[in-house]
């Protein structure tokens, strides 16, 4: 079976203004780069599912859902803070992200493809159930376990976060949540301040959060190490159904934000390992979304060996 690529012309429609980092740019030198590669025919392209505000709903507050398309089709220039800036059409492109993470669930599930990525903006870890925060307005991974957990009766979710800041809203989304756990390599201190080691959870879900803050510059080495020989143990005793990828590149050697040492070729190895994890696990089940990633040269070429890693198509 083949990798699924989720996208749509449409995520260009989020625009954030004149040399904002997250820039439809990200969308446009992905796809270019897997053109030029010849790996974009060798995925199975997919188009999102028609938009719903029930997709949003399942992790967020119905309120704060009204609020984002109100003040985006206002046409208010931020929503929240002003790391959040939007435009009269960013609520449908959000609303069209959700739809994009809920049809690779269906292809998934259904035994279409053996997994999928989601290459698509706004990105969505930082969104919390009533706030949006750090360019984020739906929690696209967090609607997406929430739905294989409700369409796909999918009793356990592990959800692992490599984008280099922490994913505080999934994990205040699922912290007092047993069924899913979500784990993430983070740099620490950092925005938005959030993922010490001492944050596992709460009530019934705690245990259920792991964090691995680390140190400005922590490169490849250190990353492959604790997946390899901290993670393994615990995904495997864990035994996920699932496994969703928050799949931030800005902890790239290259990127303007992350101030981290992680090359192109590591995430490729990381990636493997994950890969491995799915097989071993849940019948190699991945859905893989796209989080940050702001050097666009770094983020495309970091994008195509996540995906060769993927599908199992190396040259």
């Amino acid at each position: 079976m083949k990798t699924g690529l989720i996208t749509s012309n449409a995520f260009l429609d989020h625009v954030t203004g004149v040399n904002h980092v997250e820039a439809p740019e990200r969308i446009t030198f992905i796809l270019e780069q897997l053109k030029s590669s010849n790996l974009l025919d060798s995925l199975y392209e997919i188009q999102p599912a028609t938009p719903s505000r029930l997709f949003p709903e399942l992790v967020h507050e119905s309120e704060y859902v009204d609020r984002v398309e109100k003040t985006c089709r206002n046409g208010d220039p931020y929503i929240d803070t002003l790391d959040n800036p939007i435009c009269k059409n960013s609520y449908d492109v959000a609303l069209l992200a959700t739809s994009a993470v809920s049809v690779g669930v269906d292809w998934i599930f259904s035994g279409k493809i053996k997994n999928a990525m989601a290459i698509l903006r706004p990105p969505g870890h930082h969104a919390e159930k009533d706030r949006a925060m750090g360019f984020c307005l739906f929690n696209n991974v967090s609607i997406a376990a929430r739905y294989a957990q409700k369409e796909y009766k999918a009793e356990k979710i592990l959800i692992i976060d490599f984008d280099v800041h922490h994913g505080n809203g999934t994990q205040h989304i699922f912290e007092e949540d047993s069924s899913v756990l979500y784990v993430s390599l983070h740099r620490y201190p950092f925005y938005p301040g959030t993922g010490s080691k001492d944050e596992t959870g709460k009530g019934r879900g705690l245990g259920m959060t792991i964090n691995y803050p680390l140190d400005a510059h922590t490169g490849d080495n250190n990353y492959l190490d604790i997946v390899n020989l901290s993670l393994s143990d615990k995904v495997l005793k864990f035994q996920p159904d699932f496994i969703i990828l928050s799949s931030g590149f800005d902890a790239h050697e290259f990127d303007p934000l992350g101030g981290m040492d992680v090359t192109t070729q590591g995430y490729g190895a990381l990636t493997e390992i994950l890969v491995k994890f799915a097989e071993e696990c849940c019948g190699g089940r991945i859905l893989s979304v796209l989080e940050g990633g702001y050097n666009l040269k770094a983020l495309a070429e970091s994008v195509e060996i996540h995906l060769r890693k993927l599908s199992g198509i190396i040259n």
